[in-house]
């Protein structure tokens, strides 16, 4: 201990990871909850997550509890790629005591149903479309706005959209993705126009089409291109939901 310094001079408190995730699922947008099975908010949906072991970083922590409340399984959450949204630290966010969050947010591509029954205080969980979720335990809501906000952004300057599509995709599927991200409808010749002139976005699979439905003629695929970040932006029409 560091001479003349008094750990006991501080009122302690605890720290909690938290995440929000994301998938696509049936065209709508999900995010992953689980259902509180101990005081607090018994009975109540939450966000998974859980209090930070003296031993662990924040992340390590939102990694084990995932893989905890959810049954996920380990290797897909090791790989998972987390990045944080903020800290919470309002005073009053957690009945039990003093409580400060680090909030973390991953947009997914279609991972498994999570366990029937959960672990840790979680006794289920479950994906959950995001139009339906309504009451949620803490200052969940919150995060979960603040996650659905960071997520909608990083879709109008990084390549994050096509891990949502199949290896080779149609302009179409990619379209649907940032729609039901966003939750607006796109104009398909605009939208089709900024894709196919940001440099490295997608490619071509050459002589390769599939048919879409209707009587058209069949759609051109594509796959991801080498680049990671969108140069220019491909920003949400004004007006969209944010």
């Amino acid at each position: 201990m560091t001479a003349g310094y008094d750990p006991y001079a501080f009122e302690p408190f605890a720290v909690t990871a938290d995440l929000a995730v994301f998938t696509v699922r049936g065209g709508a947008l999900h995010v992953l909850l689980i259902r509180r099975g101990q005081e607090p908010y018994a009975g109540a949906w939450a966000l998974p997550g859980g209090f930070v072991l003296p031993r662990e970083s924040a992340e390590t922590a939102a990694r084990r509890e995932l893989a905890e409340e959810t049954g996920l399984p380990d290797r897909l959450v090791a790989e998972l790629h987390l990045e944080q949204l903020r800290t919470y630290s309002e005073p009053d966010r957690d009945p039990r005591m003093r409580v400060v969050s680090v909030a973390f947010t991953a947009l997914v591509p279609d991972l498994p149903e999570p366990a029937a029954e959960g672990g840790g205080d979680a006794a289920h969980a479950r994906w959950t479309a995001l139009d339906e979720v309504s009451e949620l335990a803490f200052d969940h809501a919150v995060i979960l706005a603040d996650a659905h906000e960071r997520i909608g952004a990083k879709l109008e300057y990084t390549c994050l959209a096509t891990g949502f599509c199949p290896p080779e995709f149609t302009l179409g599927e990619l379209q649907s993705v940032y729609e039901t991200v966003w939750d607006t409808t796109l104009d398909r010749p605009n939208f089709r126009r900024k894709v196919l002139a940001t440099p490295g976005f997608v490619e071509a699979v050459p002589g390769a089409a599939r048919l879409t439905g209707g009587r058209g003629k069949p759609a051109a695929l594509y796959r991801p291109g080498p680049a990671t970040t969108l140069h220019p932006p491909l920003l949400r029409p004004e007006g969209s939901s944010r």
